[in-house]
């Protein structure tokens, strides 16, 4: 579709003013923007290729950016970390045997902050099977089978994390050791007219299942978990005629799910597990200026060599999933294994990684607030100014051009990949998007009509339920980049 054609296609639905000329370009906007709803509180920046703001709407305005948040903490990795495209050699778990009693030795499963480690049977790369495999050739009998997460301080969810999200796959905890992504799969298939579905789910967790089986094609089902419980409340309905639904559960205990996951592997192989399944957290304390500070690691055995290793693909290529599809956990592990850098492995050291970075980039201190790394957190908060200011820092980076391949791509790609398409911007516009409690956000670059590269901040906060802002926003950018 050409400028033109866009511009009578879309805004003539949204706005009868905002498709009158010759007026100027930020009252169009503004316009459009009105006519989808009352309610959302906006905040917008447009700049030009020289950083002169084409569009600033309530430019200085603090807002939630939600998953815009991985922008910032996907950048500062890049700022801090070189050979992004090599094996990973130090994120990988690892496998030891301790003695320290007669009898089997314990296992240890360790992990160092990998986010892609995989129990999968089709699994070919970073695989607990791999590491199942050294043990099993090594030995027929462990005591104890161990997840040791304690190289980060045990802060499972951020502060300012809504507590409903938890049960679910984007809530799920923050853990050193990471497997299937700390997520859960449960598929429940329709059963007789009446009847309870039939469900399938490792048995890591108990279901409490009060969902039934209705004619037609109907699908309302909703689960609940109270947090760290290991009971899931499924309820709803269900029609015979629907295909099966997969849900997938969050994990609150990380390590000891790895651990569990690595039991059952080793009966697989024969080896015998006398003891039980246990973990070593790593406490976190707080530090005399009132911050989170990592804690001492727990008291543990002597350490033995390790039995086997596994080093996972390139953190590059994890770079581009959490942006293009915007993974939570990913992000999470990213700010903490930036946080290694001073030491501790805490959120508050990530955090002051991303400061630095921040001011660096020339951002006003009183742009922005941030508590996590992904935009879970409703304590987060940006300045659509302060965005645009880093973005076109980020663009200026000798690693920018690379961070930019991260962005979902509008009409292609990632959580972009439905929005933009067969518009002017389809394939034109590489933007971070963010969805949550009533927050949608979308920032990156895009390149107008001209071919000049436009980089563009947009938040809405408070969208009431019936206001599409999205579709908003997306012609509110097309208009611009039309007229640049």
């Amino acid at each position: 579709m050409t400028w033109g054609k866009w511009i009578v296609a879309a805004l003539i639905p949204l706005s009868a003013a905002a498709a009158q000329a010759p007026q100027p370009l930020q009252p169009r906007v503004e316009a459009i923007l009105h006519a989808a709803g009352q309610g959302p509180r906006w905040g917008i920046v447009v700049a030009d290729d020289t950083g002169k703001e084409l569009i600033a709407i309530d430019p200085n305005g603090r807002y939630m950016p939600a998953s815009n948040t991985k922008m910032f903490t996907t950048a500062a990795f890049f700022a801090n970390f070189d050979q992004l495209d090599q094996p990973d050699t130090t994120g990988g778990a690892a496998v030891r045997l301790e003695t320290y009693r007669k009898g089997p030795p314990d296992l240890v499963l360790e992990g160092h902050g990998d986010a892609r480690l995989s129990s999968a049977p089709d699994c070919t790369v970073d695989c607990l099977a791999t590491l199942a495999d050294a043990v099993a050739a090594k030995t027929h009998s462990v005591h104890d089978v161990v997840g040791d997460d304690s190289l980060f301080p045990d802060e499972r969810w951020s502060q300012g994390m809504s507590w409903n999200n938890i049960p679910t796959r984007s809530g799920t905890a923050i853990s050193a050791l990471t497997l299937d992504d700390n997520e859960l799969p449960m598929k429940v298939t329709p059963g007789a007219i009446g009847a309870a579905p039939a469900l399938d789910l490792p048995a890591y967790y108990r279901v409490d299942n009060r969902t039934i089986t209705v004619p037609g094609k109907e699908v309302t089902l909703d689960y609940s978990r109270d947090p760290n419980g290991y009971v899931v409340r499924l309820l709803g309905r269900i029609g015979a005629e629907a295909k099966p639904e997969l849900i997938h559960l969050g994990i609150d205990d990380p390590a000891r799910y790895a651990a569990w996951r690595l039991k059952a592997l080793l009966e697989a192989r024969g080896v015998r597990v006398t003891g039980k399944v246990d973990v070593r957290h790593r406490p976190l304390a707080w530090g005399d200026d009132g911050t989170h500070r990592a804690g001492a690691p727990p008291m543990r055995p002597p350490q033995q060599p390790v039995l086997a290793a596994l080093t996972p693909p390139p953190l590059g290529d994890d770079l581009i999933l959490t942006n293009k599809v915007s993974q939570n956990l990913h992000a999470e592990l990213f700010l903490r294994r930036l946080s290694l850098k001073a030491g501790s492995g805490s959120v508050a050291d990530g955090l002051a990684a991303v400061r630095a970075m921040l001011e660096r980039a020339g951002v006003p201190r009183a742009d922005y607030d941030f508590s996590d790394g992904s935009g879970m957190s409703s304590y987060n908060r940006i300045a659509p100014r302060g965005a645009v200011i880093f973005l076109r820092w980020v663009a200026a980076q000798p690693w920018g051009a690379q961070w930019r391949t991260t962005l979902a791509i509008g009409g292609e790609q990632g959580t972009l990949a439905r929005r933009f398409r067969g518009t002017p911007l389809q394939g034109k516009l590489f933007a971070k998007t963010g969805t949550l409690n009533q927050t949608n956000a979308l920032s990156g670059y895009m390149i107008a009509k001209s071919g000049r590269t436009l980089t563009f901040a947009t938040y809405a906060n408070d969208v009431p339920e019936d206001v599409r802002a999205t579709q908003a926003v997306d012609a509110a950018l097309n208009l611009i980049a039309a007229e640049n």
